[in-house]
């Protein structure tokens, strides 16, 4: 019987260089599509450095400064403008309404007049303490209107203008109701009586007498 030689074994051989490798065939199974993962949020982006303030250096030593010398205030320094208006007892008070009047048309306030009568009462100063005395003195604080008082009050009055009322026949009366008007007018004085006896005031104080 004849013997055939054995056939040699074929065993699968690595492919040579520049061969490539046989490829499996795909599987028949889908590819399931990529999942992205989120990352973490950027970081935010630095700003600008902030300008550091720069530091104060040693404080220059103080200079003495010289105190301002205080201003005197005009009444201190100027003396009331006086104006007469020449009338007898009976029409003083006439005139001195009429000279209200006249200052509260050219723009005066009514809170900076205020009217002194030498002899009887104002008509609406009678009214005014019809209602109580402390009522009729809390008008002059407020100052919101013409006050009317007594030449011989002995509380202290100040506004910036005064009209006098010579309505008294009494010549030293009215000469020493005139001298205490000057000390209660700031910038104005208007005496409305006796002319004569206005100017005596005026040049026993040395001041000009009004032409």
């Amino acid at each position: 019987m004849p013997v055939f030689p054995e056939e040699p074994e074929i065993h699968d051989s690595i492919p040579g260089p520049g061969v490539p490798f046989p490829r499996k065939p795909d599987a028949s199974a889908p590819r399931q599509p990529a999942v992205l993962v989120p990352g973490p949020p950027p970081a935010p982006r630095p700003g600008p450095p902030r300008p550091v303030p720069p530091r104060p250096g040693p404080p220059a030593p103080s200079a003495k400064i010289p105190k301002p010398s205080r201003a005197p205030r005009p009444a201190e320094t100027a003396l009331p403008i006086v104006q007469l208006v020449p009338a007898g007892p009976r029409q003083a008070l006439e005139r001195a309404d009429e000279a209200v009047d006249a200052l509260l048309e050219e723009g005066r306030d009514p809170g900076d007049i205020l009217v002194l009568t030498v002899g009887q009462p104002h008509p609406w100063q009678r009214h005014e303490q019809s209602f109580g005395e402390a009522g009729y003195w809390a008008q002059l604080t407020e100052g919101g209107d013409v006050f009317y008082a007594d030449a011989a009050a002995t509380r202290p009055l100040r506004r910036e203008v005064v009209v006098l009322v010579g309505n008294d026949t009494d010549t030293a009366r009215t000469e020493r109701a005139t001298r205490k008007a000057l000390g209660h007018a700031v910038a104005l004085l208007v005496v409305c009586g006796d002319a004569a006896a206005a100017t005596a005031v005026l040049a026993a104080q040395g001041r000009p007498v009004p032409a």
